[in-house]
Order: structure tokens, then sequence, then C-alpha cells
């Protein structure tokens, strides 16, 4: 594990390109929230709904934006966006573990894979037939790397990973723990009476720069690839089925589940719970909100959003049993308004 290291203002300020306002010499050895964080630990405000918060904090400095350091009574850093700004400065503090270059002797590795001298295979691996992994590389305890795989350089799978077969991580992937990619996708036909299983034939593309949350699922195509092109994030319990496709840099919340053949553009931002049906296309820059439910093409870039918002439950009931009255309802104002321009 690394040690935590400790940073003055006056040196994350020349670093990130930030406006010192304070004392330089102050050192920062963490980072925490506005109301927990210690005279050791900075501090931020990205959200105005905390602002209130500036006058008790205990923080030793704070990043915000020009607009609030006014009201800061201590040292701060002034950041156009000081979410980013934090972001950047958090992974200074991040204690990541040293993983040591080699295979553990409990590890099953097959005899036409290819491990690089500086690749990391944990303990009860399997690295099986054609795979290949490549310098950098870090597999935790109990991954799985199936025939004919690539896991890119620098790339880590922290535990419990298994990529099935014909998977191609690209490099500095981060794939957390129990996420299953290539397993088969759902591809069914009926044949009179009961389900024939459709073979899946293709595999599962991850471009450069993706992170791939715990138990996320991410399915092999049935013909040709499911793709993620370079720094998508998929947060945790993710479906993906099999052929979609996702633009680079688009980020998906927790339990979004996208079905087959969807094509996902670039930029786009998918709520938690988010359903995405199959065979349809959103363009660059859509946003989707929490819970919404997507059925069609999307082609201009926007905020869409679906579903009914949660309202105390004597009014939710007396709103749903007015639904089913919903086209009664529409038909008669037609006819009014008929009847009024006659």
């Amino acid at each position: 594990m690394t040690a935590s290291p400790s940073h003055t203002l006056a040196n994350l300020a020349a670093r990130f390109d930030l406006q010192l306002r304070g004392d330089g010499t102050r050192v920062i050895a963490g980072v925490g929230t506005l109301q927990d964080a210690t005279p050791e630990q900075l501090g931020f405000l990205a959200n105005p709904h905390y602002r209130a918060q500036l006058t008790s904090t205990r923080a030793g400095a704070v990043v915000l934006r020009a607009a609030d350091a006014e009201t800061c009574r201590g040292d701060c850093l002034i950041a156009a966006d000081p979410y980013v700004a934090f972001a950047k400065i958090a992974a200074l503090f991040e204690r990541t573990p040293v993983a040591m270059p080699g295979i553990h002797p409990s590890a099953v590795v097959a005899a036409d894979a290819t491990i690089a001298a500086g690749a990391s295979i944990g303990p009860h691996c399997v690295i099986e037939a054609g795979a290949r992994v490549d310098a950098g590389a870090v597999l935790g305890p109990h991954c799985i790397v199936g025939e004919r795989c690539v896991v890119g350089a620098q790339s880590r799978l922290v535990a419990r990973v298994t990529l099935v077969r014909d998977v191609l991580l690209g490099k500095r992937v981060l794939v957390h723990p129990g996420a299953v990619i290539g397993a088969d996708g759902f591809g069914l036909a009926f044949d009179q009476d009961h389900w024939i299983k459709v073979p899946q034939l293709g595999g599962v593309r991850i471009g450069d720069d993706c992170e791939i949350g715990a138990n996320t699922t991410i399915d092999r195509g049935a013909l040709g690839d499911t793709v993620l092109e370079d720094d998508v994030r998929l947060d945790n319990q993710i479906q993906i089925a099999h052929n979609v496709h996702v633009g680079a840099h688009t980020a998906m919340a927790g339990c979004a589940a996208v079905a087959g053949s969807a094509r996902i553009g670039r930029y786009c931002l998918i709520g938690g719970g988010a359903g995405i049906v199959g065979h349809i296309s959103i363009t660059d820059k859509v946003t989707i909100t929490a819970r919404s439910l997507v059925t069609h093409s999307i082609e201009q870039a926007g905020e869409y959003s679906s579903g009914t918002p949660i309202q105390d439950n004597r009014a939710w009931r007396r709103n749903a049993a007015r639904f089913k009255h919903l086209d009664e309802l529409a038909r008669r104002v037609q006819q009014l308004e008929k009847e009024a321009k006659q």
C-alpha cells in the first residue's frame, strides 16, 4: 500500500492551475467533505446547496468558485469547476495497493497463453488458451481470462472478474469485482412450442480508459461484437446486451439496462435505473434521467425524461385511478374544441 502524501496549498495551486487565496505554506494531508473535513484536509464546494457549510467547516482549505470565495473565512483554491479540481487533487491521496509483477503459484495458466513480464496475476486466477495479458496489467484474486481474451496494458481486474471469451480490453481499463464480460446474449427463437437458443458468435471490444462497475454484465455479440468506445464509464449492476454500441465518454449510473443492438452516442449520460429498448439509436450528448424508459430513437441532443415523479400516496392513488380515463377525457376535449370552433 502506497503511503499517504502531503502537499502545500501553493504546490496544489501550481500543479492544477488554480488561484490561491490565503496561506500557501499550509500543508494538506487528505481530503473530506465540508461537514467532516479536519484542519489537515481539503474540502470542496461544488453544489450551492452546501454553501451554508462554508461558515462552519473545519477544513484547512476549500476548493470553490470565485463567486463563493468571499464567503470562505479560511484559505481556499479557486477553480472554474471545483468538482473537477477536487477529483484531480483527491487522486493524489488515493492509497492504491501495489501489485508485484509475476504469477501467483496458485494461478492456472494455459501453455499457449501470453503473460507480459510486467503483469501481475493474483491468487487462483485462470488464464485460458490463447489469452494475452499485457505489460502492467493487474489481475486480482479469482479472476478468469477466457479463451482468446486480451487484457490491455495497465488494465486492472480487481477481483472475481470473468472474461468469458473473445473479450478485448484496451489500455488502463478498470473492472470492479463480480463483473462478467462476454457471456452469451439473450438470443432465442420460438419454434412452434419451444425455444431454440440462437448461437452467440461475436465478442466484446472495450476501448481505453473505460471503467466497469461491480456485478455489471456485458454480453458478447450474436454476430459481430458488443462495443464500448474509449472512456466509457459504467456504474454497478448495469446490463449491456448483445451487439450494443456505446460511444466514447458516455457514463451510465447503477442498474441501467440497454437491450440488444441499441446504439448510444458519445458524451451521453444515462441515469440510474433507466431502460433503453433494443434496435434504436441515441445521438451524441443526450441525457436520460433516472428511471426513464427510452422506447424510440433520439435524434436531437438534450435532456429526456419519462416516468411518474414521487408524490404522497393519497394523491398518487387518485391520479392512478384517473389514468384509465385519459383517452376518454382527451376525446371529450377534442369534441368540445370542435363544437367551440363551430
